[in-house]
């Protein structure tokens, strides 16, 4: 199981962020009182490794602003969570409201800035569901996880699983 140091995670965090009663998950309220849980969910998507989907959630529906200390909070949530070699973090874009191609592209413009202490690999997929909904997903894992090349042909294989057409 993920271990998180709050602490540390609010030593860098321009948001104070507050433990919740769900274990790895916390939250946070913007200087534009904009409600967010972030953290982590255990998924099953891998079983050669230990992976996480990473949720950041507006809880209170409030309109949020351009906010460059969301993106530092996030970021002090992923270094921490990258501190531990062998997890890997899945990250799939919302798509109820149809706005996961602006969340997809604001997520791999933060990735693409980021400075992790560690070298990481990344591999992402746009794929339409049945009913024509494009979803955005990416993996993310440390390249020094020691399960790297496992989590590499697991996730192109579920891809290319989930990609098949139903005859």
């Amino acid at each position: 199981m993920v271990t998180l140091n709050l602490e540390r995670i609010n030593q860098v965090s321009p948001y104070i962020i507050r433990p919740t009663n769900d274990a790895l998950k916390y939250q946070f309220v913007t200087d534009y009182m904009v409600a967010y849980e972030i953290g982590f969910v255990p998924d099953e998507l891998l079983i050669c490794a230990e992976s996480y989907q990473f949720i950041i959630i507006n809880t209170n529906n409030r309109k949020s602003p351009r906010d460059p200390k969301i993106r530092e909070t996030v970021f002090a949530f992923v270094y921490e969570f990258f501190r531990q070699q062998d997890v890997v973090l899945l990250y799939l874009c919302e798509t109820s409201d149809n706005k996961q191609h602006p969340r997809q592209r604001l997520f791999e413009s933060w990735v693409s800035i980021a400075q992790l202490k560690y070298p990481i690999a990344k591999l992402t997929i746009g794929m339409e569901d049945a009913e024509g909904v494009m979803n955005y997903a990416a993996l993310i894992f440390r390249s020094d996880n020691p399960h790297a090349a496992e989590i590499s042909v697991e996730f192109t294989r579920t891809v290319q699983l989930l990609s098949e057409k139903p005859e």
